[in-house]
């Protein structure tokens, strides 16, 4: 059992108990997600990195706030969420944020076909292109869902609404995508 490495809720209760190293291994494991998750909030790598390592300073003020037996992976993002928001909001910046987010995505090291590469990275600014011009809602639940890879569930915890509420709007954000993308079709 002694080279089991800690699940997440075990590191939140060692961290709760004075265990400053089983919070920067949390940190460690969360960082990039927090960072993913503040720049596509905040729209900019610095605003980003600042807001995270905000957010991560802000949850481990509030570690005696986190209830036993929920899930610090949302927990967690929620709180940087809320930190790269109040950054954005002081800043009044609304750019291209998802179409830089995925363009500064790391590649899986895959090299693909040149064709299927010029015809991917098309169809990828096509489609980033379409997801910039919804509304910072729709905006944040699709990219929550397939940029962050939150499932319904965490990302009713970092939104801070219910399950359901998770589910119709992404809903309407996708039918809205779509008939965003239908335009831009129409267009080419």
């Amino acid at each position: 059992m002694e080279g089991r490495p800690l699940t997440d809720a075990e590191l939140i209760e060692e961290a709760r108990g004075g265990d400053v190293a089983a919070y920067e291994e949390l940190v460690r494991r969360y960082e990039e997600l927090a960072f993913r998750t503040a720049y596509l909030v905040c729209g900019d790598a610095d605003d980003a990195r600042d807001a995270a390592q905000e957010g991560f300073v802000r949850a481990y003020g509030a570690l005696n706030r986190f209830r036993a037996g929920a899930e610090p992976r949302p927990w967690l993002l929620r709180i940087v969420a809320n930190a790269a928001r109040n950054r954005r909001r002081a800043a009044g910046r609304r750019a291209g944020l998802a179409l830089r987010s995925a363009q500064d995505r790391p590649s899986d090291g895959a090299a693909p076909s040149p064709e299927v590469a010029v015809l991917a990275g098309e169809q990828r600014a096509e489609l980033l292109a379409a997801v910039d011009r919804l509304s910072d809602d729709d905006r944040r639940i699709i990219t929550l869902r397939w940029f962050a890879d939150l499932s319904e569930r965490e990302m009713a915890a970092v939104l801070d609404v219910p399950l359901g509420t998770v589910k119709s709007r992404l809903s309407r954000a996708m039918q809205r995508l779509r008939a965003v993308m239908r335009g831009s079709d129409d267009r080419g």
